[in-house]
């Protein structure tokens, strides 16, 4: 049974030495079918990724760095998944969800950072975008294998040092009550909700970073699209407007579900108790959406369209 309220046992400070993840417990009749759906979605995200990341490896028209970053980002989709998926299957299989405060911690530290980076690696496919059709001629210059890597290099290392020491922060908090998260995985609000006593400057840290993060990359994300869609309104022909915003569109759509239910579900869990319709949207941008977005960049992208029409003959013919 769920705790009531923040911390239903305060005058009990006995420390505690794991949690439990209660899931989907309250609808213990829907767990196989849970099961069976999960899984599917999880494979599904992994082929999708993975034949993206096989087509921009092996169609020489897809080595460019708009689809150098895609690979980028279907690599971190992989990642992403592989780190709340696995672990609630396996919590539905067994029943319950009793996880170690190690585990959960290893479990929060790769997924923020993984959130983190998809935000980042965003950003630099808005960056690539904006140079392409607002500098195309001086694209092939600009956005150089160099320049490549490194963003490449950064998006993935950005957020490292900033989630080690809200770790090593929330992790050397003493949690002792009810030792209850109303979740699928050791999300960070929920977690938060479970120190004993002042858990202001835990806060404040995890607002501070969410709103560095969300702000930022948001900013820098629309001031691109505001650039863009200036730079293809004065484009003279109509064909030409169409071309730069199918370029653009699966991108943006990605952006727009991704930010929109991440923000939504951190700064409203932060400022009370994860309820049902939360947990909902943490399970649409922590699966779902990876589930859309090798839909989305497929069926959306002509390029990669044929580059998979090119390769399917290919092995057929094998």
């Amino acid at each position: 049974m769920e705790c009531t309220g923040q911390n239903s046992s305060l005058g009990n400070h006995t420390a505690l030495v794991e949690f439990i993840l209660i899931g989907f417990s309250d609808v213990p009749n829907f767990q196989e079918l849970l099961f069976g759906v999960f899984l599917i979605i999880y494979v599904f995200i992994l082929m999708g990724n993975s034949l993206i990341i096989l087509l921009t490896k092996v169609d020489t028209s897809l080595q460019t760095p708009m689809y150098f970053f895609l690979m980028n980002f279907s690599m971190l989709e992989i990642c992403y998944v592989s780190v709340t998926v696995p672990r609630l299957l396996i919590d539905l299989c067994r029943q319950y969800g009793n996880i170690s405060l190690l585990a959960c911690a290893i479990q929060m530290f790769l997924f923020l950072i993984l959130v983190d980076t998809e935000c980042f690696i965003l950003t630099a496919m808005a960056y690539d975008r904006y140079v392409a059709i607002c500098s195309p001629l001086l694209y092939p210059v600009i956005m150089n294998d160099r320049l490549c890597i490194q963003l490449a290099v950064a998006c993935w290392t950005t957020a490292v040092p900033m989630h080690t020491m809200f770790i090593s922060v929330l992790f050397s908090s003493t949690f002792c009550g009810c030792n209850q998260l109303n979740h699928f995985f050791c999300d960070a609000p929920p977690v938060v909700q479970l120190i004993c006593g002042d858990a202001f400057r835990v806060k404040m840290l995890l607002y501070m970073i969410t709103a560095l993060v969300a702000s930022i990359p948001s900013f820098l994300i629309i001031a691109s699209y505001v650039k863009i869609v200036s730079a293809i309104l004065k484009l003279p022909s109509a064909t030409g407007r169409a071309k730069a915003f199918s370029t653009c569109c699966s991108h943006l759509t990605v952006v727009t579900l991704f930010f929109g239910s991440g923000i939504i579900v951190y700064f409203k869990s932060m400022t009370g108790r994860l309820t049902g319709i939360d947990k909902f949207l943490s399970l649409f941008y922590t699966i779902l959406i990876p589930m859309l977005n090798p839909i989305i960049y497929c069926l959306r992208n002509k390029d990669v369209m044929v580059a998979l029409g090119k390769f399917l003959q290919k092995w057929n013919v094998l």
